[in-house]
C-alpha cells in the first residue's frame, strides 16, 4: 500500500497535494481497496466554495457510495473528467491519474490539521 510523502492525509481517507495556492485531491490507496471496484465518480460542486471537511462529491463502487470530503475549504476549478469514462482509474492510480478536484485553497492555516504520509500510515494501520 503506498502512502506518498510530500502530500498531506485526512483521516477520511482524502490525500491534498498542494501547489502554491492550488490543491490537487484524491482518495487514498487505502481508501480504494477498501471501496473496491469504483463504477462511478460523482462531483457536482465545480466552481463552489466547500469548506473544511464539507462533502464536495461522491464516489460509488460496486456495492457502496462513499461522501467526499474537503480536505481544506477552498473553490473547486476543475473536475478530472477522465474518469467519466474510467472511474476505475481511481483504484489503478490514486495518487496520479485517478486524481478527482483541484481547488484554489482559500486558508492554507487548515494545512497544519492534516497527516502527514507516516501518520496517515499509521492510523490506518501500515
Amino acid at each position: 500500500m503506498q502512502f506518498p510523502d510530500g502530500l498531506y492525509y485526512t483521516k477520511d481517507h482524502e490525500w491534498l497535494k498542494v501547489d502554491g495556492a492550488l490543491g490537487t485531491v484524491g482518495i487514498t490507496d487505502f481508501a480504494q481497496s477498501e471501496l473496491g471496484d469504483i463504477v462511478y465518480v460523482d462531483v457536482d460542486t465545480l466552481d463552489e466554495s466547500v469548506s473544511k471537511d464539507g462533502v464536495f462529491g461522491t464516489v460509488e463502487a460496486v456495492k457502496t457510495v462513499s461522501e467526499l470530503f474537503m480536505p481544506v475549504s477552498g473553490t473547486v476549478t476543475e473536475f478530472n473528467e477522465g474518469l467519466e469514462d474510467a472511474p476505475e482509474t481511481v483504484n489503478n492510480d490514486p495518487y496520479g491519474d485517478g486524481w478527482l478536484i483541484k481547488i484554489a485553497i482559500e486558508d492554507a492555516s487548515e494545512l497544519d490539521g492534516l497527516l502527514s504520509a507516516s501518520e496517515y500510515a499509521a492510523m490506518v494501520g501500515q
